[in-house]
């Protein structure tokens, strides 16, 4: 019997739900509702409107804009229709755009706002197969006219115009049409080093992952999820399959800034992010234990370590004693019951990809009753190939393969994936493919990492990222990094050294923790510029150094470091819109100041 494709799932989940809340999101400052019975109408009119404009089965649909419910219709839309979604990050630069659309030869693109209908605007004449612009938001007529678009409701519709005539076209495609083989999306690496490329998966490949993943976890239809990351994001975008075919309501945060407003007010019970957000959401909880009076601060010591002593005995799936559970309602009472609150109050676990999460912060907020389980996979492996359980977890782990996923670790540490879930190819690029899968089909993720006895994965870093010392010494820079970043003022953090005789690193600063610090000490400057290079602060930094270094191996210290005045960012290009350090870039911008510290 063939496998069910994402577009006959989907489908059926939207027709099965009828009048119940499906997605939950604002506009104008209020929470709107949609229900599944609307949902199914909508993408099906959307999906129809795409055919009314002349595209055909297998055409290729692009997406510009940051995560919103359009960004899901459109995508359902695109997958019952037998349309193939590219995704394009909403932060890239017209080049960029220009470079995704022209390569993948898309057909269409749906742009978020008038910025966005710009950065088209200004690449129109260099993607020639584009031949349609809808906007996803209310953009003046005369202004989308005169762009060549057209808007969200005009594209519905033409398509319930299509559909009056030709009932059942959709649901025939949908249902019938479209084969497991077929293929479903081109997601573009976001690119730490050269152009992206644009990974190619079928109904197949995601179905087996979002199926394997739902095995992994306890989740209940109705539960509610918050989405904030990029749908561009592979991770993103299997967050989003997971909650349809779990029937989840849906809400999305108004935007990056407002994600902690949102959790409050919609209180999710599962939520997923990349480790950003947890570094964050520390360093504010460390800054409001810091700033309070000194009972509080002995409450809150008195809980932390009441918490860790429960998180141990729960890691190692041992009873916590009756006086120690004593203790552990009274520090809830006091304390974590008051952090749950500020992620919403019902938050069961948060899922933790796209970057290494530090141990520490894992057990931190474990300790704090807030579950993080930490999972890892490449938009190459269909997103997902291990994740922890939420009943059987390791932390400092990425847990043990999904269902069906196999993981083995090469002769130079190398691991590589095998499955159901490896991409089809890298969308015109035969020898890159090449490179990456192996003739038994294994795929080389180019990380570092190893399987312990019951099959958990640690990752140690990127094959690539290695640091070898003069002295022919390896050393992987990510662990060190996310010590460094979990140092009270430290804010990130990059390691250099390959070929020298000794580490040194890059170091920004946490702004808001500095300046507070510089305030209670009477520390005064005319710029945070200024500040930064001040030999106070300079002597703070070199004691959170220190810290670090006392837990390292001699030839694993940071002997010497540069303070940057302002945040590595997506804006300046030192962070891939994922948030991971584009190293090359980094080395590129500051070298010379690193190189100056082995002139010393």
């Amino acid at each position: 019997m063939q496998e069910p494709t994402l577009s006959q799932m989907f489908l059926n989940r939207l027709d099965a739900g009828g009048d119940k809340v499906k997605f939950r999101f604002k506009r104008d400052g209020q929470w709107k509702d949609m229900t599944y019975a609307q949902a199914a109408k909508v993408v099906r009119a959307l999906s129809a409107g795409l055919y009314s404009l002349g595209l055909e089965r297998g055409d290729k649909v692009c997406i510009l804009s940051t995560t919103r419910v359009e960004w899901t219709l459109v995508d359902i839309a695109n997958i019952i229709g037998g349309f193939i979604t590219v995704p394009i990050y909403h932060s890239l630069l017209p080049d960029q755009v220009q470079y995704i659309i022209d390569h993948c030869g898309a057909k269409a693109v749906f742009v978020e706002d008038e910025m966005q209908l710009m950065k088209i605007e200004v690449i129109r004449e260099h993607v020639p197969k584009l031949e349609h612009v809808i906007a996803m938001t209310p953009i003046p007529q005369e202004r989308l006219e005169s762009a060549g678009g057209i808007s969200f409701n005009e594209l519905q519709k033409r398509g319930e115009a299509f559909l009056s005539e030709k009932p059942g076209f959709i649901d025939d495609i949908a249902m019938n049409q479209i084969k497991p083989e077929d293929d479903l999306t081109v997601i573009y690496t976001s690119g730490t080093t050269g152009p992206p490329k644009g990974v190619l998966t079928t109904h197949a490949h995601y179905q087996f992952i979002v199926t394997a993943c739902i095995q992994t976890q306890d989740l209940y239809e109705g539960e509610v999820i918050l989405h904030f990351l990029p749908f561009a994001h592979s991770l993103g975008r299997v967050e989003q399959f997971i909650a349809l075919d779990v029937n989840l309501l849906q809400a999305y945060a108004e935007n990056i800034n407002t994600v902690p407003e949102d959790m409050v007010e919609i209180k999710p019970h599962i939520m997923f992010s990349v480790p950003r957000l947890y570094e964050k959401f520390y360093d504010r909880v460390m800054s409001m234990v810091a700033q309070a009076p000194p009972l509080k601060k002995k409450i809150f010591d008195f809980a932390l370590r009441t918490g860790r002593d429960v998180s141990r005995l729960k890691q190692k799936k041992k009873e916590v004693p009756f006086f120690l559970n004593l203790k552990y309602s009274l520090a809830k009472k006091l304390v974590f019951d008051k952090v749950k609150e500020r992620v919403g109050g019902r938050l069961r676990f948060f899922i933790s990809g796209g970057a290494p999460l530090a141990r520490e912060i894992a057990e931190f907020f474990h300790a704090m009753d807030i579950l993080i389980l930490e999972g890892y996979g490449l938009t190459e492996c269909s997103t997902v190939a291990t994740v922890n359980r939420y009943n059987h977890f390791k932390f400092g782990t990425v847990g043990p393969p999904v269902p069906g996923v196999k993981i083995k670790i090469a002769e130079d540490g190398e691991i590589l994936i095998g499955g159901k879930n490896v991409m089809k190819e890298y969308l015109n690029d035969p020898e890159a493919t090449k490179q990456v899968i192996t003739e038994d089909g294994w795929l080389k993720s180019g990380d570092i990492g190893y399987l312990d006895e019951e099959g958990f994965l640690t990752i140690t870093d990127r094959k690539k990222d290695i640091i070898v010392t003069a002295g022919g010494k390896n050393i992987p820079p990510a662990n060190i990094e996310n010590m460094l970043k979990t140092e009270k003022f430290i804010s990130q953090a990059f390691l250099y050294g390959d070929r020298k005789k000794y580490l040194t690193a890059l170091i920004t600063l946490d702004r808001a923790e500095v300046e507070e610090w510089a305030k209670e000490k009477g520390i005064s400057y005319p710029s945070f510029e200024e500040l930064a290079s001040s030999r106070e602060v300079r002597e703070l930094i070199q004691e959170r150094v220190d810290a670090v270094n006392s837990r390292l191996a001699s030839f694993e210290t940071i002997k010497k470091f540069v303070i940057l005045p302002q945040d590595f960012s997506i804006e300046s290009g030192e962070l891939t819109p994922t948030l991971k350090v584009k190293r090359k870039v980094v080395v590129a911008k500051f070298g010379h100041l690193l190189e100056k510290l082995y002139e010393e």
